[in-house]
């Protein structure tokens, strides 16, 4: 047994201050469990009912499942409480009373027979004389499944120094089977109930513990039920003054006559009654976190403040349909509405969220969704059921172990993608760690409408990774709403992003590109390739195609004077070029950026650096007005070089896309890209561009020039100010 369930009790100050956050039906009263476990030392009940000790598992299992046969239920307990007889708890109650009360919530949440099952034996194994292949034979597979998993995961270390190994094995089997973190949530939520006796620093431990790993987990599997009280007992416990002060925010606003959720919920059940949308109004306190973070953001709080309304309707249609009326009838917040039906969020989520204000001021939240969806927003994965088909093949374990889920939310799709691609276990646990801390999401389209769920903070680095995965390297740029913009760019919710390729298929990601990566799957593929490659990623630490941005001026190389210098861009060999001094180091001016045949100049400036400008570039007529020597430059033989071309085109669907793929056919190399607004349909696109040779000018030039639409591409013109 765990040390948390080993030396547990109740807890002073959280003990009947949280509100229990499932809903229970008020023809059942709250769960005795001290009498429970008295009644599970009475021994089996008759074969043709359900112990008394489990009864109320039963009714809560019915609500939700009425044709369910309770016969395993049974068979399970029996086997638990004669297991687990004579082992007690700290607190003095039987064993029993902690995976009869795991189970409880498990089938309040809506679990199916299956997973109650396993719950109820989910201790057997790790602390009894039970074993796995008993469990089997008595229950089948699936329980022997979920029980050996719920087991391992007993012995995993979720602290600052778990073993990753050990860490990414249990989440690969939540992955594999997301009935088994299901058990392991409402374990902890069991133990965190009764964890009063222990010593504060173990307390604590704990807390920190559910709070860092298991309240985020929860959060990703959509139990938000599980959540939200695991939430609340972990703040009564870390930080005992402040929950201390929003219990008594709570209890005051109680006691006030005048409630203005109930007011308004009564008004908007007058509306819906007149617009003939049958719906259920409920109000929903906020628990003592959710409150806690409203006070700290609006300041003193308002009777509006305590809770939201839930409107609960029957068909997708009707909630637009309440969402129309309210927005008609009273004063929306317009700035509150969020639509997470037609968008919802990664954990199985869906609603539709706005506000509405009184007339004095107060503003009252609103979620509209329907029945499935509570259930759904409530339970989350709890809520799938089995996620398998009942064919024996594709119930059957995989040569490894694993299984395919195809209900599996999102984003423990994407773990198991992290889990395999991951170089090794300490840096899948550091990404994990990284992706847990992120509380938020935001939603992003494609350009063929298709949507992309990434953290808050997510880059076009991170949409690239997302979308394309390990191709991903091979992406040059992106346009964000339209616009291009670099791979860095930040991402707000709501954003259309177009991710532009590359056609090399040698294409490689920049060590740079780690610097603007928030998700796992974009950090592990980087670490991956550069782990693969070192050499590649050590030289070209400035890769221009991180993003479509432009340089001041081109990168450096030294060279002895009248020998050739081989001027690095990029990380490349460019044009070599001969300078007349000794131990310069030599840089390809950003302003008029020349290539061989021009003919160029050069002028010295700080830490020794020599940079060479074409001889018609402003800067250089600014720089000899100035009495700025000149130093003595010319070209050596042709390789590599960097140009800036401007092309002049019509407005056009697919242009960008049809002149960049024109000039990756042509062997160039985008660099930096803009493009002007356009103006009386026509538009200016400036590139720079890497060439493997000078002489492939001329050829790139046309090539662009044939696109249709472009009706002219020009060398750019040197800069009027400035090198």
């Amino acid at each position: 047994m765990s040390a948390e369930a080993a030396n547990s009790a109740t807890p002073g100050p959280v003990a009947g201050a949280v509100p229990p956050v499932v809903p229970r039906r008020k023809t059942r009263a709250r769960i005795d469990l001290r009498r429970l476990g008295r009644a599970a030392l009475l021994g089996p009940a008759s074969r043709d009912r359900l112990p008394d000790a489990i009864g109320h598992v039963g009714d809560a299992h019915r609500a939700h499942h009425p044709d369910a046969d309770l016969e395993p239920l049974r068979r399970a307990y029996v086997l638990a409480e004669s297991s687990h007889r004579g082992q007690m708890r700290k607190s003095g109650e039987p064993y029993i009373t902690h995976p009869l009360a795991v189970t409880l919530i498990l089938a309040e949440l809506g679990a199916e027979t299956t997973t109650l099952t396993a719950s109820l034996l989910h201790d057997t194994v790790e602390d009894t004389d039970v074993t796995l292949d008993q469990v089997g034979e008595e229950f089948g597979a699936e329980v022997r499944f979920l029980v050996d998993g719920v087991t391992k995961l007993e012995k995993v270390d979720y602290g600052a120094a778990a073993e990753p190994e050990t860490f990414r094995k249990m989440l690969v089997a939540t992955g594999n089977d997301v009935r088994v973190m299901s058990i392991k949530l409402a374990d902890r939520l069991h133990n965190m109930r009764t964890l009063g006796v222990m010593r504060p620093e173990k307390q604590a431990r704990i807390a920190k513990v559910t709070r860092d790993v298991l309240i985020p987990l929860a959060e990703r599997l959509g139990v938000q039920a599980l959540k939200t009280e695991l939430e609340d007992l972990v703040f009564a416990i870390l930080h005992p003054e402040e929950y201390e002060h929003t219990r008594e925010l709570i209890v005051e606003n109680a006691s006030r006559a005048d409630d203005p959720l109930a007011e308004m919920a009564e008004q908007m059940r007058g509306v819906l009654r007149e617009a003939d949308i049958p719906a259920e109004v409920l109000i929903r306190p906020r628990h003592f976190v959710s409150v806690h973070r409203v006070s700290r953001k609006r300041g003193r709080l308002r009777g509006a403040d305590f809770g939201r309304l839930l409107v609960l309707v029957n068909e997708d249609a009707d909630c637009y349909g309440v969402l129309g009326e309210l927005h008609t009838c009273m004063t929306p917040v317009v700035s509150e509405f969020k639509d997470f039906i037609a968008v919802p969020k990664f954990n199985l989520y869906q609603s539709l969220h706005t506000a509405v204000a009184r007339e004095d001021g107060q503003v009252t939240e609103v979620l509209i969704r329907t029945h499935q969806m509570h259930k759904a927003a409530e339970a989350g994965v709890v809520a799938l059921g089995n996620p398998y088909t009942p064919s024996a093949e594709e119930q059957a374990l995989a040569g490894d172990g694993e299984r395919a889920d195809p209900t599996r939310p999102g984003w423990l799709s994407r773990l198991l993608d992290w889990q395999e691609a991951a170089p090794d276990p300490d840096t899948f646990w550091s990404t994990l760690r990284e992706d847990l801390a992120q509380d938020r999401e935001i939603t992003v389209f494609r350009p063929d409408g298709g949507t992309l769920g990434l953290p808050e903070g997510a880059t076009c680095v991170d949409a690239a990774y997302a979308q394309y995965g390990e191709d991903a390297h091979a992406c040059i740029g992106a346009r964000v709403n339209g616009r291009l913009a670099t791979l860095s760019t930040v991402l707000r919710d709501g954003d259309t992003v177009q991710l532009l390729m590359g056609q090399d298929p040698a294409s490689e990601p920049s060590r740079e590109w780690l610097e603007h990566a928030h998700t796992p799957a974009a950090r592990i593929a980087i670490q991956r390739w550069l782990a693969a490659h070192p050499a590649q990623g050590a030289v070209e630490a400035k890769d221009a195609r991180v993003a479509f941005r432009g340089e001041a001026e081109g990168p450096t190389s030294s060279a002895a004077a009248g020998e050739g210098s081989v001027v690095r861009q990029g990380g490349r060999s460019a044009a070599n070029v001969l300078v007349d001094r000794a131990g310069a180091s030599v840089r390809l001016a950003g302003c008029c950026t020349p290539v061989p045949p021009d003919e160029v100049t050069g002028f010295s400036v700080r830490g020794g650096v020599v940079t060479v400008h074409r001889v018609e570039c402003a800067a250089v007529a600014r720089m000899k007005g100035a009495g700025r020597a000149e130093v003595g430059v010319r070209w050596g033989d042709t390789a590599e070089c960097r140009v800036t071309l401007v092309a002049e085109s019509f407005v056009r669907p697919h242009l960008l896309a049809d002149l960049t793929e024109a000039m990756a056919q042509e062997g160039a190399e985008i660099v930096s890209a803009t493009v002007e607004p356009p103006t009386q349909q026509r538009v200016r696109h400036t590139y720079t561009v890497q060439l493997p040779d000078a002489a492939m000018l001329p050829g790139l030039m046309r090539a662009m020039r044939n696109v249709a639409g472009v009706y002219d591409v020009t060398r750019a013109q040197p800069q009027t100010q400035g090198a």
